[in-house]
């Protein structure tokens, strides 16, 4: 890469548009970059990153549009430069505001990218043939030309000495983050990464594995149970090796043992199998005599009981035979007894109704009972259609009420109208008197108001006038300090221009080089020039010295300016406030607030006294009304009340002879009614006794002669002996039942087969179904145990062959996993087998660092006169750390290695330098060897002695004999000397610019 061109327009510090030529600035191959701190040196760096990559160096975002820039100039980049053999011309514009071309306000401007190339007709002549217009495809043509990436140009090609000096005492982590920027070794960091996600991935499959495993063996632990033994070492997850070959070999041990235990238990329980079949049939036998002996011994028991009942059968047969011949009188026995029941309830039904009459009728007969009835009816007839009359009653004395209170209403409204009517000329007054107040109060409202605006007036111009007197004394105080120092700054500016003077032969000395003609003589030769003085006074010294003094005269002529402008201001307040003191205007102020204030609560009372006469009036109007109509009907309400009071005297008196000694008429009337009630009931019952007697006497004399003709003496044997249908039933079905049961106990006795078996001896139930039960538990725990053998043998059967599934899926796991643990181990340094602790990147970046360690050694050796070699250690790091990006310096004076922060400050920066450029050409030569014809190397220079500067020059000069343009940004005033042409960025208030200088410029 070489540089041509660069012309920035309004970028950065840079106000208008400025050409740097590179071809004239590094003609000799190494030019100098100086100037003020913030002057924009580092600017030209970005313009050309900006240019190549379309963003600025560093990941923050730089502000290219210049402050100082004219508005309707716009921020462009245009550089030219020789690419990989072609030259290239790249014009950017970027994303910007810009003045709309017609109208007023601003419209956004988009990025532009334009890419050219210098071509050769076939005529001869060049030209600039357009390349592309894309941002993407310019910047993909540069980085291929370049090899490599927008981070690696910014550190290859401005080498920053502070961050090499960091680099060389950095410790392997810091190393490790820059080279493995520019080497660009993130795909190792990737496969490390994969290795161990590899590893943790079969090591989680390989995991599971074995949990199915050892799974696998418990299922078969808990179905083998404790019974089963083996000689085999059962897998458990304490040694994995255990888990494989060893478990599928223990579980078909096990599988054998339980096959044999199966066929031990099915011969056991064959044998329980037939003794179980001779104590059921033994069991059976026993159980058919004990049944035949109980059966007969029952049948004589219960014979014999039956035959003791035999005099209470007798008893039941006379029974049955007297309840059959009663059973023939039974309708006349019936209509006998329920013509006395009626006697009886006719008797007390007489006895119940007659002691509910008056004393009076308690001795009538059933006609004289009646008569009384038909009288009391006749008389509650007449008092019942005289009821409704206190009803009557009931109204007159609720309108009575009511009118009473209608008089009392009308009579306070009347009194309430006349009170009202009395007071309202006293409250009149009262009213009348607030009003006429109120208008005398807005009145003086008004005058205040005008004083009030008037006094404000003042008020605030004494403020301002106060404000600007009191700045006129600080303002005094300021200009004095001005004038003392313009007059100091003038005399220092003097004096350092007289002595600058005065040495000014030494200062044209100090730019005399042989063979090169004195400014002032011509001579090539210069015998003897003048030395400068100590503490003699330099170009800058002056030229700082006068902007002190100019700047203390501007700062005099503003003072200046200032005092006069307060003056003016405080003798035009003075005009507006008078001389009164404040106070005594803001004394003023508040009293004619205070009255203003005073006054306006007086006059607001005049809209509530103005609505309050108008209530008043509509309020006469209203009682007035109510005064005349409460009279009219207090005389109405008054006749009234003296009619429905006679009306009811008359009726009340009427009402009261009817009533009797009882509470109303209707109570009357049906006391009466209820009494002819009971007269009724009385005579009614009455008749129903004399009825019942009768009937009585004829049913008892049929009923004796019924009796007398089934052989019964009298009437109460023949209704003993009846019995109900249900009971004579009863009676048959005991009587059958004890027949029949003796017949059949006697059939029993009479069996010849029962009988044999009576006469044997008893039978021993209890002992053959003991036999039984145990044949029968014995058998059931036989062929318990042959099952549970059974589900044994196909669990264990099962899970055998599951293990095998199992371990078989295992195996290969188990390898997969070693191999990948291998290798991520050995590839991230944590291999027991690894020499040093280093990772793949590390080790990546070792390699790389090996090769700038000798490239930078080439020009150290130079730089130290062959004092210092550098040397790339991998050592293992202390305390575990990792390893392999180690940097030792080797002395030869001394002949043992050294720690690179035992460097001085100028060893430190050579040894940088060295590394930089070292870096540079491995970083290079990694890009695919295009070649960097410029480099800008950035400051440190100035922690150099005299002869260690020569050096570096000299190693720098190196670089110039290899075709390279090495530019040197610096404040180093020996340098200036050295280096022939220099750029010179100088800073201004209206913006920076450039000057190409050559050594004789100034």
């Amino acid at each position: 890469m070489r540089l041509h061109y660069l012309t920035l327009q309004a970028f950065g510090p840079f106000a208008g548009t400025h050409t740097i030529d590179f071809d004239s600035l590094s003609a000799d191959g190494l030019f100098l970059l100086h100037g003020d701190t913030g002057a924009g040196k580092s600017t030209v760096f970005a313009a050309i990153c900006f240019a190549l990559y379309g963003k600025p160096p560093g990941d923050r975002d730089l502000l290219l549009r210049s402050h100082h820039a004219p508005v309707g100039l716009l921020t462009e980049v245009t550089l030219e430069v020789t690419l990989a053999g072609r030259r290239l011309r790249i014009h950017r514009i970027p994303a910007q505001m810009r003045p709309k071309r017609s109208g007023e306000g601003e419209t956004s401007q988009k990025s532009e990218t334009r890419l050219s190339e210098w071509a050769i007709d076939t005529d001869g002549q060049g030209h600039w043939e357009p390349s592309s217009k894309s941002h993407q495809e310019a910047a993909l043509e540069v980085t291929d030309l370049l090899g490599m990436s927008r981070d690696q140009f910014c550190q290859v090609v401005l080498l920053p000495q502070n961050d090499f000096t960091k680099f060389l005492h950095a410790d392997a982590h810091g190393r490790r983050e820059l080279l493995g920027k520019l080497f660009r070794t993130g795909r190792f960091t990737f496969i490390e990464r994969w290795l161990n996600d590899h590893s943790r991935s079969t090591e989680k499959s390989r995991d599971a594995a074995r949990a199915d495993v050892l799974r696998l063996a418990e299922r078969i632990h808990q179905a083998a149970g404790a019974d089963l033994t083996t000689q085999c070492t059962a897998p458990t997850p304490d040694d994995p090796h255990t888990l494989t070959e060893p478990a599928r070999a223990w579980a078909h041990d096990l599988l054998q043992a339980s096959q044999t235990a199966h066929a031990r238990t099915l011969q056991t329980a064959t044998t329980a199998k037939e003794n179980l079949a001779g104590q059921q049939r033994l069991e059976a036998a026993a159980r058919d005599l004990h049944q035949q002996q109980a059966t007969y011994t029952s049948a004589r028991q219960q014979l014999d009981l039956l035959q003791e009942q035999t005099p209470h059968q007798d008893a039941l047969v006379q029974r049955r035979d007297q309840a059959r011949r009663a059973q023939q009188t039974a309708p006349q026995l019936h209509a006998a007894d329920t013509a006395a029941d009626d006697h009886t309830r006719a008797q007390t039904a007489e006895r119940t109704a007659r002691e509910h009459l008056l004393p009076q009728h308690k001795d009538l007969d059933a006609g004289q009972l009646e008569t009384a009835e038909q009288h009391l009816r006749a008389e509650a007839a007449v008092l019942t259609a005289f009821a409704p009359e206190e009803d009557t009653v009931r109204r007159l004395t609720t309108e009575l009420e009511h009118t009473d209170a209608e008089r009392q209403d009308f009579a306070a409204q009347e009194r309430t109208a006349q009170d009202w009517l009395e007071a309202e000329l006293t409250l009149r007054r009262t009213l009348e008197a607030r009003r006429d107040a109120a208008r005398q109060a807005e009145e003086e409202a008004r005058l205040h108001q005008s004083a009030l605006d008037s006094l404000k007036t003042r008020l605030e111009a004494a403020g301002r006038r106060d404000t600007h007197l009191a700045k006129i004394a600080t303002a005094e105080q300021q200009l004095a300090t001005a004038q003392t120092a313009v007059g100091q700054t003038g005399q220092d500016y003097l004096t350092i221009r007289r002595r600058r003077t005065d040495g000014m032969a030494a200062e044209l000395a100090a730019t005399l080089t042989d063979d090169t003609p004195c400014p002032v003589c011509g001579s090539c030769t210069h015998p003897a020039p003048a030395a400068p003085q100590d503490g003699q006074p330099t170009r800058q010294d002056e030229q700082d010295a006068e902007a002190l003094h100019e700047q203390a005269k501007t700062t005099q002529d503003a003072a200046a300016a200032a005092l006069h402008g307060l003056r003016e201001q405080a003798a035009t307040a003075t005009g507006e406030a008078g001389d009164t003191p404040l106070n005594d205007l803001q004394t003023q102020h508040t009293t004619l607030t205070a009255e203003l204030t005073d006054a306006l609560n007086r006059a607001g009372d005049q809209g509530t006294v103005q609505e309050e006469l108008l209530t008043l009036d509509s309020e006469h109007t209203a009682q007035t009304q109510q005064h005349n109509t409460s009279t009219a009907g207090l005389s109405a309400r008054n006749a009234h009340y003296d009619t429905l009071t006679q009306q009811l005297t008359d009726l009340t008196a009427k009402l009261t002879a009817a009533r009797g000694t009882h509470p109303t008429v209707a109570a009357h009337a049906d006391a009466l009614t209820r009494t002819a009630d009971r007269l009724e009931e009385a005579a009614e019952a009455t008749r129903s006794l004399t009825a019942a007697v009768q009937t009585r006497t004829l049913r008892t004399e049929q009923a004796t002669h019924a009796a007398k003709d089934q052989g019964f003496d009298t009437l109460a044997l023949a209704q003993q002996a009846l019995l109900a249908d249900e009971d004579l039933r009863a009676i048959e079905e005991e009587i059958t039942q004890w027949r029949e049961a003796c017949a059949a106990h006697t059939a029993v006795l009479d069996n010849p087969q029962l009988q044999q078996a009576a006469v044997q001896p008893a039978a021993d139930l209890a002992a053959a179904t003991t036999a039984r039960a145990a044949a029968d538990n014995q058998h059931a725990e036989a062929a318990a145990a042959a099952s549970a053998a059974h589900t044994r043998s196909q669990a264990l059967t099962t899970l055998a062959t599951d293990l095998d599934a199992a371990v078989q899926r295992l195996e290969p796991l188990e390898q997969a996993h070693l191999t990948a643990r291998h290798l991520a181990e050995l590839i991230t340094g944590n291999s027991p087998s690894a020499r040093v602790r280093m990772q793949l990147e590390a080790y990546v970046l070792a390699a790389r660092l090996e090769e700038v360690v000798t490239a930078a050694n080439t020009r150290l050796q130079l730089m130290s006169e062959g004092r210092y070699t550098l040397s790339h250690s991998d050592h293992q790091a202390a305390r575990g750390a990792r390893s392999g990006l180690g940097l030792e310096i080797t002395d030869s004076w001394t002949g043992r290695p050294r720690k690179t922060d035992t460097l001085s400050g100028g060893e430190s920066f050579f040894a940088s330098l060295s590394l930089a450029l070292g870096l540079a050409d491995v970083v290079t030569h990694e890009a695919g060897g295009n070649p960097l014809d410029t480099l800008f190397i950035d400051e440190g220079f100035g922690t150099l002695d005299e002869d260690t500067l020569h050096k570096v020059l000299d190693v720098l000069d190196s670089l110039r004999a290899h075709d390279r343009t090495v530019g040197v940004i610096s404040h180093v005033p020996e340098l200036r000397r050295r280096i022939t042409h220099r750029l010179h960025v100088r800073k201004d208030p209206a913006g920076s610019t450039f000057a190409h200088l050559t050594a004789a410029a100034e």
